[in-house]
């Protein structure tokens, strides 16, 4: 992309798109295009249709979607499986009738079988049966690599998927309700520290392990993809480190300042016990996340006390 190229992010309020627009103004690039929901309702194909024809946007990053935790998925399968696929179709569609020259599709690393070998390589998508805790929302982010894929194949479209671990940072969802297990121990840690409480419940054994990017690490890769990749198969973006949920939970508390014991709540789901992505694929073009996670924590934190 160059500097004036016209770019845009789909999806700009939210945890991902939020830090894509900052990376992208840190680095130069100030022809950006963004719209509220209140101004473009991404699930409606012909008010998507119209922008793209009144826009004419060169690039897209397409970071909006409905996401959320064990909770919201299980809550609100047919929101998420219905929402993300028609904000996808929509906008892939339309950004090949108007002839955007490149298109940067956000799946996720849920794509990947429950049963998946660790760590989670790029050719492992559709080789075993998802978590069906998200298998909803996993389906959605399938068929819109797949969309992008077939659309490069039939109309030589330059459309790439990249599947981030999950991610965390300003902007996140802190609902207790709807959110990762990230932010939702943050507010947890945060809200017992002000009640004085000694006592913190979390969901689950606490013995499955995730791994976690800082978004402003996922916001550089994005951008180093769109300038350096373009092929059609889906890469990782990832720090190919795990942590237990428990030993999680620990850092939190410590860096909370929370004095009391965890309780792990064995009636709640785990959820996909081992989740650790390859990211060899992309370190091998030149990129490895920065961020380390006591950091990025950190970071966080400080944005939600705000």
């Amino acid at each position: 992309m160059e500097k004036k190229s016209k770019i845009y992010v789909a999806g700009h309020g939210g945890l991902v798109g939020s830090a894509i627009v900052a990376h992208l103004r840190q680095t130069g690039y100030n022809n950006i295009i963004k719209k509220k929901h209140s101004e473009l309702d991404l699930t409606r194909q012909e008010e998507v249709e119209d922008f793209f024809k009144k826009e004419k946007p060169e690039y897209v990053f397409l970071a909006a979607a409905k996401v959320g935790g064990i909770m919201g998925n299980n809550t609100f399968p047919a929101d998420f499986i219905f929402t993300n696929l028609a904000i996808q179709t929509n906008i892939i569609h339309a950004s090949y009738l108007n002839g955007v020259k490149k298109l940067l599709f956000l799946g996720s690393s849920c794509i990947y079988p429950k049963e998946c070998p660790q760590p989670m390589k790029e050719e492992h998508l559709l080789s075993g049966y998802l978590e069906p805790t998200n298998e909803p929302y996993a389906i959605a982010k399938i068929a819109g690599i797949k969309m992008c894929q077939a659309y490069n194949r039939q109309y030589g479209t330059r459309y790439i998927s990249l599947m981030p671990t999950n991610l965390y940072g300003p902007h996140d969802n802190f609902d207790l309700e709807t959110s990762h297990v990230l932010p939702a121990l943050i507010r947890k840690f945060y809200e017992a520290v002000q009640k004085g409480l000694d006592e913190v419940e979390i969901w689950g054994t606490g013995t499955p392990s995730r791994e976690f990017l800082y978004v402003d690490d996922l916001a550089d890769a994005a951008l180093f993809l769109m300038n350096n990749y373009d092929d059609s198969g889906i890469i990782n973006v990832g720090t190919g480190k795990e942590i237990p949920i428990k030993d999680l939970a620990g850092l939190i508390a410590r860096i909370t300042g929370f004095k009391g014991c965890l309780r792990f709540d064995k009636s709640r789901p785990d959820g996909t016990m081992l989740k650790c992505l390859d990211v060899s694929k992309i370190n091998s073009l030149g990129w490895r996340a920065a961020t380390t996670l006591e950091y990025g924590i950190k970071k966080t934190c400080q944005w939600y006390r705000l």
